[in-house]
């Protein structure tokens, strides 16, 4: 390739601007080409990224072969809303981990997208893998996207970066987070906005003294915003609320310690959802009992929005509850 007119003066940004599109080289993949000594100049190995480039200086880069993915391929169901050459929509089910860790080093998401592809993987930063830019908890249910090659891994992980892609949540939480309350109004970092929709700010950040759990602080951790809107309220008086939650960021945990903060936690929360007890004879005794029994948060990714990273097409998709959601509904509706 050669670079253009009026370059950045950094080989690694010029780089970033003049590789043709059609390599899916992101800046990230850049650097470690160049740190690896894949890139020439004039016949000279260049691995220093901040070496001086001009306007028609020459420069090779040899892309190594793809290799395998040391994670194993599992035959696991999978269930896909979309799929094109450079990207992949799942619906992922509760109970099923997103990527391979120490503790779940199979069973996982990742397992099951490495058998479907069946090595036909343009590759992710040189390693035929797929893409995770964004994940969900183990006990979440619901939409994800995933990159099947570098071009668009880094398009989608700027966008989420941004912020600009759409997540909408749906979540059963404890009691009634009803905007006209004072004592939700008095809590920090909550504020309400038009249309009913509670808008709870702060930074996230490890507790304390419990490592596994995010908590809520100001002025330290990453900025989390998530915004919520009542759809249904059950119980007389309320003991339960179909709630909508939009996130302007995504954090671990977000809507769970954000929703436990404003005094709401999530149904079926062992972590978050505290000990708040349904009150005797508010509910029909089948939602009681289906309650009880809940096991997992009852939280699920229904509609995810963004940009598709190659053809620049706005693309959107929404996922029914499932059953076990839909079921525990039914039953509070009585």
């Amino acid at each position: 390739m050669t670079i253009g007119a009026n370059p950045p003066p950094r080989l690694d940004k010029a780089l970033a601007r003049d590789v043709p599109e059609e390599a899916a080289l992101s800046r990230t993949r850049l650097a470690k080409l160049i740190e690896d000594g894949a890139v020439r100049m004039a016949g000279d190995v260049i691995s220093s990224p901040k070496a001086f480039v001009a306007e028609g200086d020459v420069i090779e880069i040899a892309l190594p072969e793809v290799i395998e993915s040391h994670i194993e391929a599992e035959d696991l169901p999978l269930d896909v809303r979309f799929e094109d050459d450079d990207l992949i929509v799942v619906m992922k089910p509760a109970g099923m981990v997103v990527h391979p860790a120490p503790g779940t080093p199979s069973g996982t998401l990742v397992n099951a997208l490495l058998h479907h592809f069946g090595g036909k993987l343009s590759g992710v930063g040189g390693v035929g893998r797929p893409g995770i830019v964004h994940r969900i908890d183990k006990d979440t249910s619901g939409l994800l996207v995933i990159a099947k090659s570098d071009r668009a891994h880094h398009g989608l992980a700027e966008q989420f970066a941004a912020h600009s892609v759409e997540r909408v949540y749906l979540t059963l939480v404890h009691g009634h987070p009803d905007p006209a309350d004072p004592r939700l109004r008095g809590v920090r970092g909550v504020s309400i906005e038009p249309g009913a929709v509670i808008k709870v700010t702060s930074d996230l950040a490890r507790h304390k003294t419990d490592r596994q759990k995010q908590a809520v602080f100001f002025g330290h951790g990453k900025h989390a915003i998530t915004r919520a809107r009542v759809l249904e309220v059950f119980g007389i008086p309320a003991q339960v609320s179909l709630v909508e939650c939009r996130l302007e960021t995504g954090r671990t945990h977000q809507i769970r310690v954000h929703m436990a903060h404003a005094g709401h936690g999530l149904i079926g929360d062992p972590v978050y959802g505290g000990r708040r007890k349904v009150a005797k004879g508010a509910l029909p005794d089948d939602a009681m009992a289906r309650l009880a029994a809940f096991d997992r948060q009852a939280l699920h990714a229904a509609i995810l929005g963004f940009v598709h990273p190659v053809s620049g097409e706005t693309i959107r998709f929404e996922s029914a509850l499932p059953q076990d959601m839909d079921d525990l509904i039914t039953s509070l509706r009585g």
